[in-house]
C-alpha cells in the first residue's frame, strides 16, 4: 500500500475567487482600522494605502469572476439578467443606507452595485469584445473622470438623483465605475481562461511590479500628486491586483505532496471564509466602526483596541460563523431576495476543505 505522503494533491482552481474575495475583504479591514493607528512608521503608511488601493479593484475582478461563473451555470438569460440587477440594486440601496451610519469608511457598495448593472451584460459578450471594451475604457477613463472632477457643479445642479449617479460612475471622491469596470471585465476574461498557470498568469507577474513603481515612487519621492482616477493611479492598481492574483494562483494551484497540501488549505480556509462572508463582514465592521466614530470620534493617538477590534477581530467573528454555522446572513438575505436561495445553516455537512474548494462561488 503507497504512503498517502507521496500522493500529489490535485490544484484548487475554484478556490482562487473565494481566496482573492477574502485578500480584498482583509486589505479593506486593515484600511479602515488605519485610523485608528496615526503614528505609524513611515514604511508602515506606505503599506497601508497600498493595501486599502488593493481593495477595491480586487472585489471588482472577483465580482467578474463570479458574474461569468454564474452564466456558465444560467439556462435562462433574462432570469439571470434580473437577478443580477436586483443584487445590484440591493447593494446601492445597502450603500446608500450605510451612508447614514456616521462612520469614516467610504462605502462602496453604490459604485459595485452600479458594476454589477452594467457589467453583467457585457460577459454574454465574445472575448475579442469585452477585450477590446476593456481596453476602450481604460484609454478614455481619465479623460472622463478629469472633465467631470472639472464640472462636479453641473451634476449638483442637476438633482440629487443626477448627483449620486454621477458620483457612483465617473465623479466619486474614492470609487468609481469607470475605473471599476475594465477589472470586473478583466475577472471574467480570467475565469474564461481558467484560473491556471499559464502565459497569461505569468505575464501578470512581470507586469505587476512594473505597472505598481511609477506611482509608487512619485508619491514616496513627493514628486507630485497622483490624481485617483488618473492612468498612473490605474495602473498602480493594476500592478496591485496583477501581484494578488498571481500570488493566489500559485499557491492555489501548487501540486503538493498530502502534508503540503494540508498546510496550503489551512493558511487558505481563513481566506476562503472570509471571501465567503464578505458582504456581512464588510457591513458588520462598518457598523463597528461606526458605533465607535459615534462615541469617540476620530482618533488623534494610536488606539490599539480599536484596530484589534476591527481586524483579527472582525476576521475571527466570520472564521467562526463560517466554520459553525454557514453562510453569511446577508449573503443569505441576498440569496433569498434574488429567487437563487442558499441554506444558512452548512457548517454541518461542509465538505472537506479539499472538496469545498471545487463548489461554485458567489457574488459579492
Amino acid at each position: 500500500m503507497p504512503n498517502s505522503d507521496a500522493r500529489v494533491s490535485a490544484p484548487n482552481r475554484l478556490s482562487v475567487p473565494d481566496v482573492l474575495r477574502g485578500v480584498a475583504i482583509l486589505a479593506m479591514l486593515i484600511a479602515h482600522a488605519a485610523p485608528f493607528v496615526p503614528n505609524m512608521p513611515w514604511a508602515a503608511h506606505i503599506f497601508s494605502g497600498s493595501i486599502n488601493d488593493l481593495a477595491s479593484p480586487l472585489f471588482a475582478v472577483v465580482m467578474g469572476m463570479s458574474a461569468q461563473l454564474v452564466w456558465a451555470r444560467s439556462t435562462v438569460i433574462p432570469i439571470t439578467l434580473l437577478q443580477q440587477a436586483i443584487r445590484g440594486i440591493i447593494l446601492i440601496a445597502l450603500g446608500m443606507w450605510m451612508a447614514t451610519w456616521g462612520s469614516w469608511v467610504a462605502i462602496v457598495l453604490q459604485p459595485l452595485g452600479l458594476l454589477l448593472i452594467i457589467g453583467v451584460p457585457l460577459l454574454l459578450l465574445g472575448i475579442r469584445a469585452i477585450a477590446v471594451i476593456t481596453i476602450l475604457v481604460l484609454l478614455i477613463s481619465q479623460l472622463v473622470v478629469s472633465a467631470a472632477r472639472e464640472g462636479a457643479w453641473w451634476f449638483v445642479v442637476q438633482g440629487p438623483v443626477a448627483a449620486a449617479f454621477a458620483d457612483w460612475s465617473i465623479n466619486g471622491a474614492h470609487y468609481r465605475l469607470m475605473n471599476l469596470l475594465p477589472f470586473f471585465l478583466l475577472g471574467g476574461l480570467l475565469i474564461r481562461r481558467g484560473l491556471k498557470r499559464d502565459r497569461t498568469m505569468w505575464a501578470m507577474a512581470i507586469i505587476a511590479p512594473i505597472a505598481y513603481l511609477p506611482a509608487a515612487v512619485i508619491n514616496a519621492l513627493d514628486l507630485g500628486r497622483v490624481m485617483t482616477g488618473d492612468y498612473l493611479d490605474t495602473l498602480h492598481d493594476v500592478g496591485l491586483v496583477f501581484t494578488a492574483y498571481a500570488v493566489v494562483v500559485l499557491i492555489s494551484t501548487s501540486k503538493l505532496r498530502e502534508r503540503g497540501a494540508r498546510v496550503r488549505d489551512a493558511v487558505l480556509e481563513p481566506f476562503r471564509a472570509w471571501g465567503q462572508l464578505a458582504l456581512s463582514l464588510y457591513l458588520l465592521h462598518v457598523g463597528v466602526v461606526a458605533l465607535w466614530n459615534r462615541a469617540y470620534g476620530w482618533p488623534d493617538h494610536n488606539i490599539y483596541l480599536g484596530w484589534l477590534l476591527i481586524v483579527p477581530g472582525m476576521c475571527l467573528v466570520a472564521w467562526l460563523w463560517w466554520r459553525y454555522v454557514g453562510t453569511g446572513p446577508v449573503e443569505w438575505l441576498m440569496s433569498f431576495l434574488t429567487g437563487r436561495r442558499k441554506p444558512l445553516l452548512t457548517a454541518s455537512s461542509r465538505p472537506s476543505s479539499r472538496q469545498a474548494v471545487n463548489e461554485p462561488v458567489d457574488l459579492v
